[in-house]
């Protein structure tokens, strides 16, 4: 006899389920692990997050595995080069803001890291389904609003949130989901 499973109803695609069980609301912590989930959030407004889960090598590979100091260096050389580049998302806007978010990150006189989270919210009961679950919150309205005020491009609310979600601030897996 076999159990099923319960997970988040993510469809059935391994990597998306590789992913949800083992990274999505899980705790990561550093400046360069945070820049690359922000930027890859980022690229993911308007998209699905499978495409960009795909895509996540190339992604690596285009910016210098999200190492904030080299990106940081990018030029309108880079810039046309990534354009190019099909292993990414080639949106100008959203590769022009990983950039202008890199320099932005290294001028911070505090951690990234630790900015990021002194926005987490405090714990709260598990959702029992995706309409409980929210897709921006006080907290993620503060987030967005305070690094806009920085400096930071292409990071509202709703992503902010879909950062807090995926790198463990807040824990939306639903109630009965092994994840949790």
């Amino acid at each position: 006899m076999s159990l099923d499973v319960v997970r988040c109803p993510w469809g059935d695609d391994p990597a998306m389920i590789d992913y949800h069980d083992n990274e999505w609301g899980k705790e990561l912590r550093g400046d360069r692990e945070l820049f690359e989930r922000m930027s890859l959030e980022a690229f993911q407004s308007g998209l699905s997050w499978a495409i960009i889960l795909r895509k996540r090598p190339g992604f690596r590979a285009a910016f210098a595995d999200f190492d904030p100091e080299v990106v940081a260096t990018y030029g309108d050389d880079d810039v046309e080069r990534l354009l190019q580049d099909a292993g990414i998302v080639r949106n100008r806007m959203k590769i022009e803001a990983t950039i202008s978010n890199a320099r932005t990150l290294l001028d911070l006189d505090e951690s990234f890291s630790e900015l990021l989270w002194s926005f987490a919210p405090p714990a709260r009961p598990a959702p029992k389904s995706y309409a409980e679950v929210a897709a921006t919150t006080p907290e993620s309205i503060a987030m967005a609003k305070a690094l806009k005020k920085k400096g930071f491009r292409f990071f509202g609310p709703t992503t902010a949130y879909a950062l807090m979600q995926a790198t463990g601030m807040v824990n939306d897996h639903l109630e009965d989901c092994i994840a949790r």
